[in-house]
């Protein structure tokens, strides 16, 4: 995952948005809805270019990817059939950091993608340690024969049991074992940008 130094804290003030999902920012927005060092009294409008540039930020950041990683995820959506911008958020979607996160083995995708990179996560019974690697369905996620391993990702699925089970992906919590049954579709995708912006931002 892109190293960012900007707190998050910022970043979710910045784009008044949580685009992180943990509910603390949604308190931090209640407490403090300006943008740092802004009045408290609005936001700036904006251009429609800067406008575009926040929408690609927004996901970009929530993700947590570089640069040049988002835009390579966004080339491969427009070889894709279909809605470009659709099919961008699909693709980050189906990277396993995100799946460990959306399955809530993770309280962030930043530690989704620590347990993948350590090797804790298991895709169809082998050890992948690429958090970008893509899912499909019928694809099993497991977790490391090892009771350390075991007691950390229970202990996170108890914590993160607040968070609802996208319907796109199914999992036993008892034997640590989950399944991706469908593809993704836009409906199922939470919404934090309008991708559209993001399309047109790459198109210029």
């Amino acid at each position: 995952m892109a190293k960012n130094s900007t707190a998050k804290g910022k970043i979710v003030r910045r784009f008044g948005l949580n685009i992180f999902g943990n509910p603390k920012y949604d308190r931090l927005l209640k407490k403090k809805p300006a943008p740092p060092g802004e009045p408290k009294k609005g936001r700036a409008r904006q251009s429609e270019y800067g406008r575009q540039l926040a929408e690609k930020q927004k996901v970009k950041f929530a993700y947590g990817l570089s640069e040049r990683q988002f835009r390579n995820v966004f080339a491969k959506a427009k070889t894709l059939k279909g809605v470009t911008g659709h099919n961008m958020l699909i693709l980050l979607e189906r990277r396993l950091d995100n799946v460990v996160y959306r399955l809530g083995m993770a309280s962030s995708r930043i530690q989704a993608r620590q347990l993948v990179g350590h090797g804790h996560i298991y895709l169809n019974g082998r050890r992948v340690n690429i958090p970008s690697a893509q899912v499909k369905p019928g694809d099993e996620i497991t977790v490391k024969p090892r009771e350390s391993s075991k007691e950390l990702v229970r202990r996170l699925i108890s914590e993160n049991n607040h968070r609802a089970l996208t319907p796109w992906l199914s999992l036993s919590a008892d034997d640590l074992t989950a399944k991706v049954t469908v593809l993704p579709t836009r409906d199922m995708i939470p919404t934090i940008a309008e991708e559209q912006m993001i399309v047109e931002f790459y198109s210029k």
